[in-house]
């Protein structure tokens, strides 16, 4: 099949174009406001896009409130998503006043970032701290603004629990990773097989 995307004229039950953009990590974004007001909660528009230096973004498909609370004070932390957080970050995701404190929400422990005033979730196997240095309302292709916004942050410092470091590397199986796919899909990792690049092979 083929469609467009102007009609989007699919003919599916639902929107096919995130499932076929899957996995996807999940961005657990920690933010607070000028206010002191915590807020936690998952995007699956997400993912490190740097190395030297480390950077992440996500996007935030309309004005959320972890967008206004970065645009506020320049830093969020983005925390690992664990099977044995699932539930928790589900319980993050609902919409509710700014006020209201998605790490209570939750059942979380708000751990304070030692780089950046941005709480992270204790309970999480690893987390970034992270200082904003663009956010992009993107332009679709006639150069018009969409109500979709990326945050670019600079990695300043990683958490990594003792437990998980094994070998000398963050292991990835023991983490389990949860992924975001289409509809309301999410999945785990599967077995863990290493490819070498062909300038490597011997």
């Amino acid at each position: 099949m083929f469609y467009d995307t102007e009609s989007n004229a699919h003919g599916m039950a639902h929107d096919p174009f995130k499932a076929i953009v899957a996995p996807r990590p999940i961005g657990w974004i920690g933010s607070k406001g000028r206010d002191g007001s915590r807020n936690l909660s998952p995007y699956s528009f997400f993912n490190a896009v740097g190395d030297r230096p480390k950077m992440v973004m996500f996007s935030s498909s309309g004005r959320k409130d972890s967008l206004r609370n970065v645009e506020e004070t320049g830093v969020f932390t983005a925390s690992f998503v664990s099977r044995s957080l699932l539930d928790q970050m589900s319980a993050s995701s609902a919409a509710v006043p700014y006020e209201e404190d998605e790490f209570a929400l939750a059942g979380l422990t708000a751990a304070q970032g030692r780089l950046v005033d941005a709480p992270f979730v204790g309970e999480a196997v690893a987390a970034l701290e992270c200082r904003v240095t663009k956010v992009l309302t993107l332009p679709d292709m006639d150069g018009n603004e969409t109500d979709s916004h990326a945050v670019f942050g600079q990695v300043v410092g990683i958490h990594i629990a003792d437990a998980l470091i094994r070998d000398g590397r963050f292991d990835l199986a023991f983490a389990e990773p949860i992924m975001r796919l289409g509809y309301m899909d999410y999945a785990g990792m599967g077995p863990v097989f290493e490819l070498r690049r062909p300038s490597q092979r011997t």
